[in-house]
């Protein structure tokens, strides 16, 4: 005979409704970037615009083609040339030096004393620039500098033939101390991404030290370092506060060109041509900083 408690089904019951699922709720996050957007739209995109806008109209207020036809003057495009040749030079230089210190710092315990200082003074060296970093030279290496006296009165040497320090070749100094900071806090992260593996992998297979950098470091690295120097790159060719100190007298690049359009008196026809200036220097700077955005995307594949 068959036990009852085996031949019984077990009646589930009735089914319960499932729970009702209740609309999302709409995400405020995003309500705390407001500020932030309206800052950048106040002080960054409105002034561009208007800036951009002013080169394609006259005084009257009617559109002209004048303003930019000046970009092809031979004086304007020699400030251009000043300016790209300055930028490159300073660049080239900020970012060999930036990486050669990263490398060496790359030896060093990463909360140590040295590398502690040297990630704290690159933060604040790569913001020390404008007039601050201006004075500073001047009251080194100027005219009366410390240095200056110190090296004619001691050695006969002097330091301001033609004074130098207050012209275009002047600024290449100035410009390099801020350049190497940049370049370390951007091109330190890429180094240090440099997986040991890699290492272990290549000498396993034969490889030597410098087989590593040529085969795997230097591919690896070269998309960060192009992007660091395209950075430093803009970063020289936007610098206003420092050359406007320094060199004071004339208008050797693009930013104290633009000055001298917007306060010269004696620009007739051209009233907005700092508008058309500003164009030209927006678009060069655009052109690195895109460049530089699509090499950040191609080193992040190498860094994550």
């Amino acid at each position: 005979m068959t036990s009852p408690s085996l031949t019984s089904t077990t009646n589930p019951g009735p089914e319960l409704p499932a729970p009702a699922q209740g609309r999302a709720r709409p995400s405020t996050a995003w309500l705390g970037l407001v500020p932030f957007g309206a800052y950048l739209a106040l002080f960054l995109v409105l002034p561009t615009v208007l800036a951009i806008a002013t080169g394609f109209f006259d005084k009257a207020g009617a559109f002209t083609w004048s303003n930019l036809s000046a970009l092809v003057d031979p004086v304007i495009l020699t400030t251009f040339w000043n300016t790209t040749w300055l930028s490159l030079l300073t660049a080239a230089v900020g970012a060999i030096i930036g990486a050669i210190v990263c490398y060496a710092a790359m030896g060093l315990p990463p909360t140590g004393g040295i590398r502690t200082t040297l990630d704290a003074a690159t933060g604040v060296l790569a913001q020390f620039g404008g007039v601050m970093l201006a004075f500073v030279f001047i009251a080194t290496i100027g005219v009366q500098g410390v240095v200056t006296i110190l090296l004619k009165d001691t050695f006969g040497i002097d330091l301001q033939p033609g004074t130098w320090l207050y012209s275009v070749p002047g600024l290449i100094l100035p410009y390099i101390y801020f350049q190497v900071p940049l370049m370390i806090i951007t091109f330190l992260p890429a180094l240090a991404a440099l997986k040991p593996q890699w290492a272990e992998a290549n000498l396993t297979l034969g490889g030597s030290r410098v087989s590593f950098w040529l085969r795997i470091g230097f591919p690896v690295l070269a998309p960060s370092f192009l992007a660091s120097f395209l950075l430093l790159f803009a970063n020289a060719f936007s610098s206003y506060a420092t050359a406007a100190a320094l060199a004071s007298q004339g208008s050797q690049i693009v930013p104290l060109q633009i000055r001298a359009a917007l306060t010269s008196e004696t620009v007739l026809g051209r009233e907005n041509l700092a508008g058309a200036l500003a164009l030209g220097m927006i678009v060069i700077v655009g052109v690195a900083m895109g460049l530089y955005a699509l090499l950040q995307r191609r080193a992040a594949r190498w860094q994550s």
